[in-house]
C-alpha cells in the first residue's frame, strides 16, 4: 500500500502537468471553436524561451517566467487570432484543423531556425531551491509543488471565469455566433483575443513546467505532452474543466504505476509505458460517453455567407477543357523526357520518389476529397504496404509484383479495421483517432521484430515483369510514372462512378443521402479501405525502389502531418494537386539546396513553407491548384470575350463579361 502511494504521490504532478495543457485545449475549444492541435508547439516556444534566457543569457529564473509565458505566449495567441483564426471564425470543423496542423508542422521548425537545431539539455525548473516537502516516507520538492498549486489555481480560475463571469458568458456567446454576439452589443474581436492570449498563456505555462521533467527541451516530447493532454481532453468531453483536470491527474499517476510495477526490461515496460498516452487517446475516443458524433458549433446566421465559388469544370467549356488536358499531357510527357534523358542520377532518383509520393497522396483524393474526413495515419498505412512487401518477399520467396498487391490488400484491410469504429466518432475525432493509431503503430508496433525485421531489416528487391528488369533507376521511374497514371485513372474513376456520386451525396448531407438508399457508413468505410491500400501499394513500391524499408525516412507520423497539410492545402479534391504535392515533397528541399541553403536546413525550412501554406486554406478551402487554376481559366475567358466583342465591331457587354467568367456560375 505504502508503495502505491508513492507512484501515485509521484505522478501527480507530471499528472498536473498533463491537465494543465488539457485545460488550455478546452480554454480554447469553448472559446472560439478551434481544436487547437498546434498548442503543444505553442508550448515549445515558450519552453525554448525560457530555456535560452536562463541557460545561454543568464537570466533570473522568475524574469525568464515572466518574458517566455507572460510575453511571449500571449503574443502568440494574439498573432494566431488577428492573424488566422478571426477569419475561420465562421468556418467549418475541416479548415480550423487544416490550419492547427500547419502550424503544429511549421512552429517548431521556425523555432530551431531561430534558436539553432542544437541540443538543448537538461532543461531548468522554476524555482532553484532545495527545500523538499516529506510527509512520512514521500516527499515533494519545489518544482512539483509549484506545478501542483499553478494548476489547482488554474482550474479553479477558468471553472470560475465560465460559470461567474460575464466574459466567460461572452467568449461562449462568440463561439456559437460572433455576428449575433455583435448585434447584442459584443466586440467580439476583443473577446476572441482574450481568449487566444489567455489559452496561450496557459500553453507557455505548461510548456516551461513540463521541460524540466525530460533530459533536453525537444518538440518531441511537447507532442508527446500535446497527446497526453488530448487524451485529458477527450476525457473531460471537451467541455468540463473538473474532468479534465481529473483526467490529466489519473493519466501521470497511471505512468507512474506502470514505471513502478512493470519490469524495466520487460516487453511491456519497453512497449506500454511511452505509448500509454496514445493508447488511452484511442481507447477514449473510441468507448467514451459523449464523444461519438459530437454536435458541431454552427452559426445560425452562416447562411447568410456566399455561396463558394464554381469549380473550373463547371466554368470552362469542351475546348477548354480538352485545351487544358492537352497541356497537363504535353508537360508530363516533357517532364518525363527531361528526366530519362538529361537529369543525372540523384535527380532521377527524387523526381522518382516524388512520382510514387503522388500515387500515395491520391489516397488523400478518395477519403479526404470525395468523403470530407481528415486521416492522419496515411503514412502508417504506406508504413504497412511497405513491411509486408518486405517480410513476404524475405520470408517467402514471392515475387515483388505479388507481394505490392498483398501489400496493398493488407492495408486495405487494416484501414478498413481502423475505420469500423473510428469513422462513427467524425469530426475532429476521427483525426484524433487516426493520430493515436499512427503513434502507437510507431512506438509499439514498429518496433516487434516480426513486422520490422529488428536491426537488420530485410532488403527489398526491385520487380521483374518477364524479360523487363526494373533494376536502374530509369526504368524504375518509368515503372513509377505507370503506376501513378493507373492509380489516377482509377481515382478518376471512382469520382466520375456511381460510387463517387454517392460519396459527394454523403458529403453534402448524410440524412439525405440515406433518404435515397445510400448506407453514408459502409460508403465512408469502402473510401477509407481504398485510400488505405492505395497508399500501401505506393509505400511498397517506395520501398522497392530504395532497396529496404526506411521508416524513419518515409513513414514517420509527422511525415503523415505535413503530408495531409500539402495534399489539403494545394486541392484535396484534385488529382492534379496530390500529383503536385508528392512530386513538391521531394523536389522543393533540393531546390533550397541549389538555392544556396545549406542540406542541414533545407528540410525544415521546406517544412515551414508547407505548414504555413495551410493558412491559405481560410481563403481558399477548394485548395491553391483549384483557386489558381480558376484564376487563370477566368482571366483566359476574359479576354477571349473581349477578343469576340472586338471582332463583331461592339464594345462588351458587362453582363456578357460576367456571364463568361463564371461569376454568375457561383461567385
Amino acid at each position: 500500500m505504502s508503495e502505491l502511494l508513492a507512484y501515485i504521490i509521484r505522478g501527480i504532478p507530471v499528472g498536473c502537468v498533463f491537465a494543465l495543457m488539457a485545460t488550455g485545449i478546452v480554454l480554447t475549444y469553448k472559446t472560439s471553436g478551434v481544436f487547437n492541435l498546434a498548442f503543444g508547439a505553442q508550448a515549445f516556444v515558450s519552453a525554448a524561451v525560457y530555456y535560452d534566457l536562463v541557460i545561454n543569457r543568464s537570466w533570473p529564473s522568475l524574469a525568464a517566467l515572466a518574458v517566455a509565458v507572460g510575453v511571449i505566449g500571449p503574443l502568440l495567441g494574439l498573432l494566431l487570432d488577428h492573424l488566422l483564426y478571426r477569419h475561420l471564425r465562421s468556418a467549418g470543423t475541416l479548415p480550423k484543423l487544416v490550419v492547427s496542423l500547419g502550424l503544429l508542422v511549421a512552429i517548431p521548425q521556425i523555432v530551431k531556425l531561430w534558436f539553432g537545431s542544437g541540443s538543448a539539455f537538461n532543461p531548468p525548473g522554476v524555482i532553484r531551491s532545495n527545500y523538499v516537502l516529506r510527509f512520512g516516507e514521500y516527499s515533494l520538492d519545489t518544482n512539483q509543488l509549484v506545478t501542483i498549486a499553478i494548476t489547482a489555481a488554474a482550474a479553479g480560475g477558468l471553472t470560475l471565469l465560465f460559470r461567474a463571469t460575464n466574459l466567460g458568458l461572452r467568449m461562449r456567446a462568440v463561439v456559437e455566433s460572433a455576428r449575433m454576439a455583435e448585434l447584442n452589443g459584443v466586440n467580439a474581436e476583443r473577446v476572441s483575443s482574450i481568449s487566444w492570449m489567455l489559452s496561450s498563456f496557459f500553453a507557455g505555462l505548461a510548456g516551461v513546467l513540463l521541460a524540466p521533467l525530460f533530459a533536453q527541451v525537444s518538440e518531441v516530447h511537447f507532442f508527446t505532452l500535446l497527446v497526453a493532454a488530448l487524451a485529458a481532453a477527450a476525457f473531460g468531453r471537451l467541455s468540463s474543466i473538473p474532468l479534465t483536470l481529473l483526467g490529466g491527474l489519473l493519466l501521470g499517476v497511471l505512468q507512474a504505476m506502470l514505471a513502478g510495477y512493470l519490469p524495466s526490461d520487460s516487453v511491456l515496460a519497453q512497449g506500454l509505458r511511452p505509448s500509454l498516452p496514445f493508447l488511452a487517446l484511442f481507447l477514449l475516443l473510441l468507448f467514451w460517453p459523449g464523444l461519438r458524433q459530437p454536435r458541431e458549433v454552427a452559426d445560425p446566421l452562416g447562411g447568410v455567407d456566399p455561396p463558394p465559388p464554381a469549380p473550373p469544370a463547371v466554368i470552362r467549356d469542351r475546348a477548354l477543357t480538352l485545351a487544358t488536358r492537352g497541356v497537363a499531357v504535353v508537360f508530363v510527357i516533357g517532364s518525363s523526357v527531361l528526366t530519362l534523358t538529361v537529369f543525372d542520377a540523384f535527380w532521377v532518383s527524387v523526381v522518382t520518389k516524388g512520382v510514387i509520393l503522388g500515387a500515395i497522396f491520391l489516397s488523400f483524393v478518395i477519403l479526404t476529397g470525395l468523403t470530407g474526413q481528415i486521416s492522419l495515419c496515411q503514412a502508417t498505412f504506406a508504413a504497412v504496404g511497405a513491411f509486408t512487401v518486405a517480410r513476404l518477399v524475405a520470408e517467402t520467396g514471392v515475387s515483388v509484383l505479388a507481394a505490392l498487391f498483398a501489400g496493398a490488400a493488407v492495408a486495405a484491410l487494416v484501414g478498413a479495421l481502423i475505420a469500423l469504429p473510428a469513422l462513427r466518432l467524425g469530426g475532429i475525432y476521427l483525426a484524433l483517432a487516426t493520430l493515436a493509431f499512427a503513434l502507437m503503430f510507431e512506438y509499439v508496433v514498429r518496433p516487434l521484430d516480426w513486422v520490422s525485421g529488428g536491426f537488420r531489416p530485410p532488403r527489398v528487391p526491385r520487380p521483374r515483369i518477364g524479360a523487363v528488369d526494373f533494376s536502374s533507376d530509369r526504368a524504375f521511374f518509368v515503372l513509377a510514372l505507370a503506376v501513378l497514371a493507373l492509380a489516377a485513372l482509377l481515382v478518376f474513376a471512382w469520382k466520375r462512378g456511381a460510387t463517387g456520386r454517392m460519396l459527394d451525396a454523403v458529403r453534402g448531407s448524410e440524412i439525405a443521402a440515406s433518404s435515397v438508399g445510400i448506407n453514408p457508413f459502409a460508403r465512408k468505410v469502402l473510401a477509407f479501405s481504398l485510400s488505405a491500400g492505395i497508399a500501401g501499394f505506393g509505400g511498397g513500391l517506395l520501398a522497392s525502389f530504395e532497396g529496404r524499408v526506411n521508416y524513419d525516412a518515409n513513414f514517420t507520423y509527422f511525415f503523415g502531418l505535413v503530408w495531409v497539410v500539402l495534399v489539403v492545402t494545394l486541392g484535396s479534391r484534385s488529382i492534379q494537386a496530390a500529383i503536385t504535392a508528392g512530386v513538391s515533397f521531394m523536389v522543393f528541399p533540393r531546390l533550397l539546396e541549389l538555392a544556396g541553403i545549406p542540406q542541414s536546413l533545407s528540410q525544415g525550412i521546406a517544412f515551414i513553407l508547407f505548414g504555413l501554406g495551410a493558412v491559405t486554406y481560410a481563403k481558399h478551402p477548394e485548395g491553391i491548384v483549384e483557386a489558381r487554376t480558376r484564376a487563370s481559366l477566368q482571366w483566359t475567358m476574359r479576354k477571349l470575350a473581349r477578343r469576340g466583342e472586338r471582332a463583331a465591331g461592339r464594345p462588351p457587354h458587362p453582363e456578357d463579361t460576367v456571364a463568361a467568367v463564371g461569376v454568375g456560375a457561383g461567385q
